[in-house]
């Protein structure tokens, strides 16, 4: 019975009662696009082709991110096979260590009960139930800042030098933080912990830090894939830290321009109703009680507090925002919920049966968001052109596609060959914002043999005299009507599917047999 468990027994049967509810709702939906489907690709290219060293997105070199997420897919894909799930299990394992070292921290500076809460506000939030499973570098990210910032602020609490140990733990992290997106790994943990100490007087505790070991350990797991990658395109640094990290930041011009408020409406959205009771901890001064008996137990709350300060405000500074730019907030902001909850409700009557209400709510509005999702997204995915595409294809076939780029099609295809890209590219690089246009030509920038992979549309014409070509457009698009070899093979819900040559083929997947893919009969 769960009323004989001891209450650290009940803490680690929630942590994973709610790590297996998200690999549930994980279950529940397709992938969403563009990103999903983008970076869910990238991985399954990299487990077929073998490279690891060179993300490719239709087989032309991506260096929008690092490459940690990418390769724990493919190893994800290699073990449980190419499907959502084996992807999204990346992200979760993030979140479920996000969770973890939340609780092994907050009780360590509070109450086992306060740990518990803490784990469940942000177990029961949208930041986990649906963060902690969408395919993308946020949740990484997230999580390794987080083990960096708990690691080396233990670290400096552990008396009047550093703990070596924690210390080398937190340059680890931030390693990983690094692998995962880049050089914020680095710049916000460190922000975060500067302040932190520079505001509870211990900054000379830095001195004592293991530096030589540490960053050692930290070159040992970040540097050796970026000193590869510079080694082999010599453009990459410039790409990586100067055009997708430093210009992205400070620019105007890229996507998603948002107004300075927009990370407050951020952390309700992923955060409620717990962040209303984080806010609590603002109406009086002094420390929560639940704290007052830890040795400096203020400087554990200054901490949480610019935690998630200073991160806001960074991210609130450049021109294009993001949701999930603010996940790395979020174990900070739980524990402060927690703490709000036992100042202000705690104490009341039903507060436990209140609690579990709102938890209850919160995964109720969780599964109806991935129930409901597929129906939305529908037109935007390509996955119904795929299946026709891998049920009737043969892995020699040549698929054309203009238009748009349909970026779960080659995943719920399983192709083996890039597509070719019909677009008028020297017009694209006049014209192209910040999408999958350019994407694919500053891939093709570094490896002229894989830029033969985007093509005229002048190509289409001549391509459907022989058999052998498929061609995938947005449903509306015109460019192969009238073509000689041409026909419609299939219409999906929101793209199209022509094959080339004379014989015409069935109007829906009904190809006899194809490696076992899901809907195709044997």
């Amino acid at each position: 019975m769960i009323t004989s468990l001891s209450e650290r027994q009940k803490s680690w049967l929630t942590l994973g009662s709610l790590w297996l509810l998200l690999l549930l709702l994980a279950a529940l939906r397709p992938l969403a696009v563009p990103d999903e489907g983008r970076y869910g690709e990238v991985g399954r290219w990299m487990l077929q082709s073998g490279d690891w060293l060179t993300p490719r997105l239709n087989g032309l070199p991506f260096f929008h991110k690092p490459p940690l997420l990418y390769w724990m897919q493919a190893m994800s894909l290699a073990t449980f096979g190419i499907n959502e799930v084996a992807l999204r299990l990346v992200p979760a394992l993030h979140a479920g260590l996000m969770l973890v070292a939340l609780y092994l921290s907050a009780r360590t500076i509070s109450t086992e009960t306060i740990a518990r809460r803490a784990v469940l506000m942000l177990g029961t939030s949208m930041t986990f139930l649906v963060g902690g499973q969408y395919v993308n570098h946020d949740m990484p990210v997230a999580t390794w800042i987080g083990v960096a910032i708990w690691c080396f602020a233990f670290a400096f609490m552990a008396g009047d030098k550093p703990n070596a140990l924690l210390a080398r733990l937190g340059f680890a992290a931030c390693a990983l933080g690094m692998l995962s997106k880049g050089l914020i790994g680095i710049a916000l943990p460190g922000m975060v912990l500067v302040i932190w100490l520079l505001w509870t007087r211990q900054f000379k505790k830095v001195l004592y830090l293991p530096w030589l070991s540490g960053l050692a350990l930290f070159a040992l797991i970040a540097l050796p894939w970026f000193v590869l990658a510079q080694q082999k395109y010599p453009s990459f640094f410039d790409y990586m830290f100067v055009g997708q990290q430093f210009n992205r930041y400070t620019a105007t011009t890229y996507n998603n321009p948002q107004p300075w408020w927009f990370y407050l409406l951020a952390l309700v959205l992923l955060f409620f109703p717990w962040v209303f009771f984080a806010l609590n901890q603002l109406r009086r001064p002094a420390p929560a009680p639940v704290l007052a008996a830890v040795p400096m137990a203020q400087a554990w709350r200054s901490l949480c507090w610019i935690w998630v300060v200073a991160i806001i405000t960074f991210f609130s500074i450049p021109n294009s925002k993001l949701v999930g730019y603010a996940l790395p907030v979020m174990p900070a902001l739980a524990l402060l919920a927690a703490l709000g909850w036992e100042r202000a409700v705690a104490h009341r009557a039903r507060a436990g049966k209140l609690f579990v209400g709102l938890c209850l709510i919160n995964i109720g509005i969780a599964l109806v968001l991935m129930l409901k999702v597929a129906d939305v997204t529908r037109t935007g995915r390509a996955q119904d052109i795929a299946q026709a595409l891998a049920c009737a294809a043969q892995p020699s076939d040549t698929v054309y596609v203009s238009g748009k780029y349909p970026y779960d099609l080659p995943f719920y295809a399983q192709t083996r060959k890039p597509m070719v890209v019909l677009e008028d590219w020297p017009a694209a690089r006049q014209h192209a914002g910040d999408g999958w246009q350019r994407e694919l030509f500053e891939g093709a920038d570094f490896d002229a043999q894989a830029a033969k992979v985007l093509q005229s549309p002048q190509v289409l014409a001549p391509a459907g005299a022989a058999a052998g070509n498929w061609f995938v457009a947005p449903t509306g698009n015109k460019m192969a009507e009238g073509l000689a070899g041409w026909k419609l093979f299939y219409q999906g819900a929101g793209w199209v599917l022509y094959q080339s040559g004379s014989a015409l083929a069935p109007e829906s997947p009904k190809a006899a047999e194809h490696k076992g893919l899901p809907g195709c009969k044997h």
